[in-house]
């Protein structure tokens, strides 16, 4: 059985704002100054200013660099190590609900994460929405790291698909021929399913969080 781990992050990162942060890098290792805003504008073919200010500003939100509002060139990272160096970029599929069935969205988007939590590399990440799931410590806004399964063990918290139609977030039991997803909230009702209506399609292994 997998064990579910928890780590708090301050930075999961998107792809793009993992390019910006190793542009930075290289940028200020080669010349010792950080780039201009029209410099990484041009790198990435971002015509408009303020698009790259929400990048740098999420980057400094989620404790990948820092800024001093009133000099220019003065991007700093952030010590090797305090985010995670050792990281891998895993497919965000979306988001997932975590309460009332929702549709999981795919798309292009990846996510660093700890390697560790990568497994064998059969995994994904979901962003979750709701709260259903509060008392095994998944908030809404949350993000889960889950391993590509066709089946789980009683008690594991699972991504199933109901009837082929809607993606929910739930513990999985079995009871007496029929199949519950049960939420870890006394206010949300659990789903009883039969076991064809339902298709697991994986099993959550790590549980990443940001405070900022």
């Amino acid at each position: 059985m997998n064990e579910k781990r928890e780590t708090v992050v301050s930075a999961p990162l998107t792809r793009r704002q993992r390019q910006i942060l190793d542009y930075l890098g290289d940028f200020i290792g080669r010349r010792g100054y950080a780039p201009s805003i029209e410099e990484i504008g041009r790198r990435f073919g971002l015509s408009s200013p303020a698009t790259v200010h929400r990048h740098l500003v999420n980057l400094e939100r989620k404790g990948a660099i820092s800024r001093l509002w009133n000099r220019s060139r003065s991007i700093e990272l952030v010590p090797p190590g305090a985010i995670g160096a050792a990281a891998v970029e895993l497919p965000l599929l979306g988001r997932i609900a975590a309460g009332r069935p929702i549709e999981a969205l795919p798309s292009a988007e990846t996510m660093a994460v700890p390697a560790e939590f990568a497994g064998s590399g059969n995994t994904y990440v979901l962003r979750v929405k709701g709260d259903s799931m509060i008392d095994e410590q998944i908030r809404d806004g949350d993000y889960v790291v889950v391993e590509r399964r066709s089946t789980a063990e009683d008690g594991e918290t699972v991504v199933a698909l109901l009837r082929g139609e809607e993606v929910t977030l739930k513990k999985f039991r079995r009871r007496a021929g029929k199949v519950a997803l049960v939420p870890a909230n006394p206010a949300v009702p659990a789903i009883a399913v039969h076991p064809r209506d339902l298709v697991i399609q994986g099993v959550v292994v790590a549980v990443l969080r940001k405070y900022r």
